[in-house]
């Protein structure tokens, strides 16, 4: 059993949390911007595939206390460094330190990387080490003397899905939109609407999601590569996201936007994806276009004035969003850090709730009719 760590955008935990017990995940608990968990490989490969929000799957290797260097040496020494990582396996280090004696983080990946190789030359009885092979991402993080060592089973972030080869200007983060997706309860028969849908992230999350398709079923994760992973846990994962697809389900996607480059985009992602089928596009300036007798979910993330707009721009669009929404049958969901939204949108939120959009801390906007 492997004990899990999936890093995710605050405000996220509860929802990762879902998911790692939808995967099979056991002894899971949220904490500030991760959620631990217990599981097996086929876990481990599930939730590689399957989680929709967390950004990574990480392994803990070990956890202890540490105010010097020679603890921190000590403490990954102890670790069976030789079950883990082949004689031709490469093991970068990175991590990051907070509130701890150790603050340096170069000087704590030097003694990291060598408490690992000191501990391989031992048992492989070599003094040199190629680094030829497959990629053994090692991650360190040190909060107030405590320390954890970790192994990335993912690789690439799990927001790169496959499908986004290209993107808009300020795009919305895959693991961001499923999130907000997930709070609007998208279900089969939905129809979602994305009136500022730029590379179209959150049709394309919300139709995959009423699709039951698993978002990581287009890409690869560091873990395939292992030689110490038993490689039928992704086989196996695989096979069973590709049978629980639900190509029958009713849903439908419909997204505007004002650049014509924007709404081809779109339309390219969303066959990149495998849900062209369900998702409509079209050029429309949100300030100009009218809805009629529109009945769903609206949810959109509109350019932010740190983003692209001038604050006159954006109140303009906030404004149209309102009259959109007013005029129609619309939950709406809607992502800024504008804090005179409500007042331009025209009603007080239903509920409000913070999320973090890269660096930027925002809004989430919520209306339930």
């Amino acid at each position: 059993m492997y004990t899990l760590v999936c890093p995710c955008i605050f405000g996220l935990e509860k929802i990762v949390s879902f998911e790692l017990r939808r995967v099979g995940a056991t002894d899971i608990v949220a904490d500030n911007g991760k959620v631990t968990a217990r599981g097996d490989a086929l876990t481990v490969a599930k939730a590689n595939l399957g989680l929709r929000c967390a950004e990574r799957v990480l392994i803990q290797l070990a956890q202890f206390p540490a105010t010097s260097f020679e603890d921190l040496f000590q403490g990954t020494y102890a670790i069976d460094w030789a079950s883990i990582i082949p004689q031709t396996g490469a093991f970068p280090v990175k991590g990051w330190s907070l509130g701890s004696q150790l603050a340096s983080i170069p000087d704590c990946q030097s003694i990291i990387k060598k408490a690992a190789v000191e501990k391989l030359k031992a048992a492989y009885g070599i003094s040199w080490f190629s680094e030829t092979g497959e990629k053994y991402q090692i991650q360190f993080s040190i909060f107030k003397d405590q320390v954890s060592i970790l192994l990335d089973t993912s690789g690439d972030g799990l927001h790169k899905r496959g499908y986004r080869r290209r993107q808009g200007a300020a795009p919305i983060k895959e693991t961001l939109a499923a999130g907000i997706i997930d709070l609007a309860r998208v279900r089969p028969g939905d129809t979602v609407y994305d009136p500022l849908c730029g590379s179209g992230t959150i049709l394309i999350e919300a139709a995959m999601r009423a699709m039951n398709i698993a978002p990581g079923l287009q890409r690869s994760f560091a873990a395939e590569q292992w030689t110490t992973f038993p490689k039928k846990a992704f086989a196996d994962a695989r096979r069973q996201a590709l049978d629980e697809i639900d190509r029958s389900a009713a849903f439908e996607g419909i997204g505007f936007d004002i650049d014509p480059q924007a709404a081809q985009l779109t339309a390219e992602n969303a066959k990149l994806a495998g849900v062209d089928s369900r998702i409509t596009v079209q050029v429309q300036d949100i300030t100009r276009h009218k809805l009629k007798d529109a009945h769903g979910i609206l949810i959109t993330n509109p350019p932010y004035g740190e983003r692209l707009l001038t604050p006159a721009q954006c109140s303009r669009i906030h404004q149209a969003l309102g009259a959109m929404c007013h005029h129609n049958d619309l939950k709406s969901y809607i992502i800024t850090s504008s804090d005179r939204f409500e007042e331009e949108f025209g009603k007080k939120a239903d509920r409000r709730r913070k999320l973090y959009n890269g660096e930027l801390k925002c809004q989430l906007y919520m209306y339930f009719k």
